[in-house]
Order: C-alpha cells, then structure tokens, then sequence
C-alpha cells in the first residue's frame, strides 16, 4: 500500500495494536518538518535499549513556539510523521495530542501512553540540550515517575542531566540537521536533498508547504 499526500488519516498503516509492547519509547516534537535527524534518532534509541515500539508523537500545540513563528498544521505535522516513517520497523506516528487537543505536555502524554500499555516499561526520549534543562519542565517529577529518561548525546559533547532524575544515555550520529535550517532552505532554494526524505517531500510539495507549489 503506497503512502498517498493528499489524503488525511488518523493512523496510516501504523498500529498501536499489533502485538502487546512491553517497552516504549516516547519520541515528542513539533515535527516542522520532519528529517532524517529525527529518524536516525528514533532507530538507533530502539536498538541500543532494545524497545518494542517508539512513537513520534506529534505535538499538537507546542506552547513552548507561542509568539516565535509560525507552526504548520497539527494535520500537516502528522501527515509528513507518517509519511517519514512508512514501512520502519517499530516506529509508529502518535497523533494522542491532537485528537486531546489543547496544549502539548509531556506528562499527559505519558500518561496516556501508561493506560494504554499498564505493563509496559515506558521511556521518553529527548535531546540533551533539552535533558539539561529537564528539571524546569512542566511537571518533570510526574515525569520520572512514568518513565526513564533517554538523553540523545552526539559524539564528543555529553550532557549530564539532574541527578534526582532515572536516566539512561545513547549515542546518535552527529548529523547537523535542523527543521528552522530546511524551513530556511525552502525560501531561498538550497538543496534539500538527503536531509528530508522523497516522502516527505511529496507531503509537502502536494500540502503546499513551506511556500512549495502544489
């Protein structure tokens, strides 16, 4: 079954039910756009710590951009996930705070994630610069509680999160890929290719986003 653009769904071809997860990882973001950074992330967490699933959950108000510039689409963000990520083993396309609607918090999320999966080991993955603020997150405690922190350190420079905090630490790739820089690239016609793969690119061409022609 070929990824369509054009069209909107909840779950393309992904399915929180094929089978009983019994560790998860929560891999949150805006998503504007996706990039092969995101993806590179998301394998490499699930085979170091061995999870059954990782969910890229699509932020569907991410409060922390309020007045900073303009956000796709929660749809949009969603379709480009799911188009990102069609046929990859184990990861799958969140779209649980959009349907909540609202403000976008982890801990609700995770949550969610614990009524869906009681018996499941739950972990949420983040960026370290994003681990070495952690203690200033909305509810960071409630965090910790539901889940074990997953700090993504590129080669050479690790960060070392609070210690009150249950943590683990994983070694990506360095790949200086970021979304604001192919946001940029669409404006002035730099090359996006091998930072942005051809489906996604196909979302965004057909959503004209971005400022591509449909």
């Amino acid at each position: 079954m070929a990824f369509n653009p054009a069209i909107q769904t909840d779950r393309y071809v992904n399915s929180y039910t094929l089978k009983v997860p019994m560790r998860v990882g929560l891999f949150g973001g805006t998503f504007d756009p996706p990039h092969l950074g995101h993806l590179v992330t998301a394998v490499n967490v699930r085979h170091v710590l061995k999870l059954d699933l990782v969910v890229l959950m699509v932020a569907n108000d991410p409060w922390q951009k309020h007045g900073t510039r303009e956000v796709a689409s929660a749809t949009d963000r969603l379709a480009m996930v799911q188009a990102a990520i069609a046929g990859v083993d184990g990861l799958i396309a969140g779209d649980d705070e959009i349907t909540r609607g609202g403000p976008s918090f982890t801990a609700d999320t995770l949550q969610m994630l614990r009524e869906r999966y009681p018996d499941s080991e739950l972990f949420t993955i983040v960026g370290d610069d994003a681990a070495a603020k952690f203690g200033t997150w909305q509810r960071a405690n409630e965090i910790s509680k539901l889940s074990t922190l997953v700090v993504v350190d590129r080669p050479g420079s690790p960060i070392t999160p609070p210690s009150e905090y249950k943590w683990n630490r994983v070694e990506v790739p360095r790949l200086e890929v970021s979304s604001s820089d192919l946001r940029a690239r669409f404006v002035d016609g730099r090359p996006l290719e091998y930072l942005i793969s051809d489906e996604v690119m196909q979302v965004i061409s057909v959503r004209g986003l971005y400022g591509s022609k449909k």
